[in-house]
């Protein structure tokens, strides 16, 4: 019954922030893998779960503000559905347990909206991000195909995003849930790493953990030595003495919210010395953002401050120099850090990314940059209590980067060009964690990872978990 109520809550809520008309969310379809009964897993959209919390295909969730009532358009499983999937529940009591009291078949889809077009009511739907989406749109709303995207409802995303930044008890305990996964299957990489290992051997006891505890992955596990390949997915690289591995990965649970957690350890017992000086100062970075993350403080300056850290830590090094603060207002921190220190996570690992990152992570009044490495920060808003967001920064020693740029003679005033030779080969080191944004604060979500590089030696070599 109480999450019956939170499910009411949040499309009431719905209801007084939108004002008028129609909303229309769109359940998820099965999608086929190489022939149409071959399917991909089944994943719920996160929108249409948050509002109406049935977890399969083929469900579309109408909120009609105007009449005050909310239906689930679908159709109950036929005898040759049972055959396969065996007896499942009515459509009409799935319904009842999230407190929706209307359902009408699929059929009726058209004739609805025909009706409330007629009438010239407002129909808000959020931006598609699947191409059966935008062809339901289409011809539900009698809107072509190339004008479906650009007619999304402004204000029917940024009331689902000013509802969805904020989470409740219950969603922060579903989080913590999916981060402790997470938590395991970090452990586990950090257990079996030993030379000769091949990446995906680490991968797949990872997914595997994802799987038996979880539903799943909330995105396809990065497991690399290479980890100055932000996004690396290759897999067949085999481990020797000397590499450090970099796992960025998460868990999702059967209720849809996830974890996301990135760990950069040593293949050897220890990190190098070089390897050491440079973890050291990520570290230093990820504690300085997380001891600003507060109610009111905008994440954009975390983010500059966690860059100036980096910065500062490179010139103790030898591979920067100059003014900290000058060095990042110039960009230069970007030769070692491209992307953001972080975004919100919830139902998404990116959460809310599909409705557009001007909206979910910016404002009205906060155009997100267009700069390289400004323009990958996802979130540069103020923070609010009960927001969760992820706190990742990084070193990256991308040698095609920094060819490039000592061509363009860019950066010479802060960048030490001829120490950097020395460091082409070394990869990547990025430390990341989950975050509430409390009134007092912020809190650790889950339980604690080995962070600094003492605490990773530790436990790589007496695999003692903390």
């Amino acid at each position: 019954m109480q999450l019956r109520d939170e499910f009411i809550k949040r499309r009431q809520n719905l209801k007084e922030i939108v004002g008028d008309g129609v909303v229309l969310f769109i359940g998820n379809e099965e999608s086929s893998i190489n022939f149409k009964d071959n399917w991909y897993p089944f994943r719920q959209d996160s929108t249409f779960a948050y509002f109406f919390g049935l977890n399969h295909p083929d469900l579309l969730g109408v909120i009609d503000i105007d009449a005050d009532k909310e239906i689930i358009f679908g159709d109950d499983v036929s005898i040759d559905d049972i055959v396969f999937t065996g007896p499942l529940p009515l459509l009409e009591d799935e319904a009842a347990e999230v407190g929706v009291s209307e359902v009408v078949e699929l059929s009726g889809l058209q004739s609805y909206f025909q009706k409330a077009i007629q009438e010239g009511r407002k129909i808000h739907f959020i931006p598609p991000y699947r191409p059966e989406q935008t062809l339901l749109l289409s011809s539900t709303l009698d809107i072509p195909v190339a004008n479906v995207k650009e007619n999304f409802s402004v204000a029917l995303v940024k009331a689902v995003v000013a509802l969805r930044s904020i989470k409740s008890e219950y969603e922060v305990q579903e989080i913590e849930k999916a981060v402790n996964v997470t938590v395991n299957m970090h452990y586990k990489a950090m257990e079996m790493a030993k030379e000769g290992l091949i990446e995906a051997d680490l991968y797949g006891a990872v997914t595997n953990i994802a799987l038996a505890e979880g539903s799943g992955t909330s995105f396809p596990v990065i497991m690399t030595i290479n980890g100055h390949i932000l996004h690396n997915h290759y897999r067949g690289n085999k481990l020797k003495s000397g590499d450090m591995v970099l796992c960025d990965c998460g868990a999702e649970i059967s209720s849809n919210y996830v974890g996301d957690l990135t760990r950069t350890f040593p293949v050897d017992e220890k990190f190098t010395t070089k390897q050491k000086e440079i973890y050291d100062i990520v570290y230093s970075s990820y504690s300085t953002a997380v001891s600003k993350l507060k109610p009111g403080e905008l994440f954009y300056n975390i983010h500059v401050a966690a860059s100036v850290a980096i910065v500062e830590g490179l010139i103790s090094v030898g591979l920067m120099k100059g003014d900290p603060v000058k060095a990042v207002e110039n960009g230069a921190h970007t030769l070692f850090f491209q992307c953001g220190l972080g975004h919100m996570m919830g139902m998404d690992v990116h959460d809310m990314e599909n409705l557009g990152e001007q909206y979910v992570g910016y404002s009205d009044d906060f155009i997100q940059s267009k700069e390289f490495g400004f323009k990958s920060l996802r979130m540069g808003r103020k923070l609010e209590a009960g927001m969760v967001v992820t706190i990742e920064p990084g070193i990256y020693i991308i040698p095609e980067l920094i060819t490039l740029r000592k061509s363009q003679n860019l950066y010479m005033d802060f960048v030490e060009y001829d120490n950097l030779e020395a460091y082409l080969d070394f990869g990547g080191i990025r430390i990341e964690d989950d975050f509430l944004i409390t009134p007092e604060g912020s809190r650790l979500l889950g339980n604690r990872l080995p962070s600094t590089s003492d605490e990773i030696e530790a436990f790589r070599k007496t695999k003692k978990r903390m």
